[in-house]
């Protein structure tokens, strides 16, 4: 005699893990605008109720996202510093280099990182991530101009920072290289990191 079935109870792998990928990957389609806890539920074959679990809000979510992400650019202008020259001004220009191919590769992602949405998000996992991106810049300068006074490194922090998120950001919204081949595109980017230590250097030195 068969046994009568009994309704098992629903099972999700990792549906954190599972939001989260169903989220960046609406994000990298759609951008903000289109972003809904209820499309990323739907993605990851849950309930539109099922997010709560673990994303008490949208907000919780996207800095989730966020925060993987600075994670990621860390680790990719990392890497790149670890294939460089191994002077200052070659890591310098490496992790620039690898910096621009994150957000190249990212957009969506790199433009929500750097959002006024992400402004507004807390969480100390965000801040910490957010920091490590920041102190990779700052060692980098500091390895550069070693001798220089606090507040020139600190200016030309913020410099390195602003030529090289500056240069990216203009790609990619179409301003700059928009008729250039790829080839064309990098040596330009290369040519704007090498300005930039050139413009550090002498900075340190006066």
């Amino acid at each position: 005699m068969a046994r009568p079935k009994t309704a098992k109870p629903y099972h999700h792998g990792d549906l954190r893990e599972a939001l989260i990928v169903a989220g960046r990957n609406l994000m990298e389609e759609k951008g903000l605008r289109g972003f809904t806890l209820r499309e990323c539920a739907r993605r990851a074959s849950v309930s539109h109720a099922a997010p709560a679990h673990h994303f008490p809000s949208i907000d919780a979510l996207l800095a989730e996202i966020a925060t993987r992400g600075f994670h990621e650019l860390t680790e990719a202008m990392t890497a790149e510093a670890r294939r460089s020259n191994g002077t200052p001004a070659g890591r310098l220009v490496a992790q620039g280099v690898g910096y621009m191919a994150f957000a190249a590769a990212n957009s969506a992602l790199f433009r929500l990182m750097f959002s006024l949405e992400v402004d507004q998000l807390e969480g100390p996992a965000l801040a910490a991530a957010v920091n490590a991106t920041h102190a990779l810049h700052r060692e980098a300068i500091e390895a550069v101009i070693p001798d220089a006074p606090a507040d020139v490194q600190e200016r030309m922090v913020d410099f390195a920072r602003a030529s090289v998120h500056g240069f990216i950001t203009l790609v990619l919204e179409g301003q700059i290289g928009e008729k250039d081949s790829p080839r064309a595109l990098k040596a330009r980017g290369l040519a704007v990191l090498s300005a930039m230590v050139e413009t550090v250097v002498r900075a340190g030195s006066s």
